[in-house]
């Protein structure tokens, strides 16, 4: 059985994930490139049930100017500000865990690029990767 742990930058939240990500995939919208102050957003959807938080109650900010038009709700940190996952109100059963939060990021390997339309001019995306223009 899979287990993956990670924990925020000031180490007050941590996790762990009990099964296999179901989607693995990188986000190039505005919104996700603010949040995360980069180019884009890596992202494992993942069951909610197979997510266990630990330490301090995360923090959530609710993002209702997206390009979707969908909110979504966006938790992190409230000491340190790492991002830890976002939520859609469509994928009640479903995080989407901010990768770079893993202790270990070796399994990661993106299967699509969501929102290329907004991706930065100098990321270039490998051939075989699936490209959507917006979600």
């Amino acid at each position: 059985m899979a287990s993956y742990q990670g924990h925020c930058l000031c180490g007050q939240v941590s996790y762990e994930i009990s099964e296999a990500p179901q989607m693995a995939g990188i986000c190039h919208c505005k919104n996700c490139q603010r949040q995360a102050g980069s180019a884009f957003s890596t992202l494992w959807g993942v069951a909610k049930s197979a997510f266990t938080l630990r330490g301090d109650s995360l923090k959530c900010y609710i993002d209702s100017e997206t390009e979707s038009g969908t909110a979504v709700e966006r938790h992190f940190c409230g000491h340190c500000g790492s991002p830890i996952y976002s939520a859609l109100p469509g994928t009640p059963d479903t995080i989407f865990l901010k990768t770079g939060t893993l202790d270990d990021t070796g399994d990661f390997a993106p299967q699509f690029h969501a929102w290329c339309d907004s991706k930065q001019s100098w990321v270039e995306i490998p051939d075989d990767q699936p490209q959507m223009a917006k979600q």
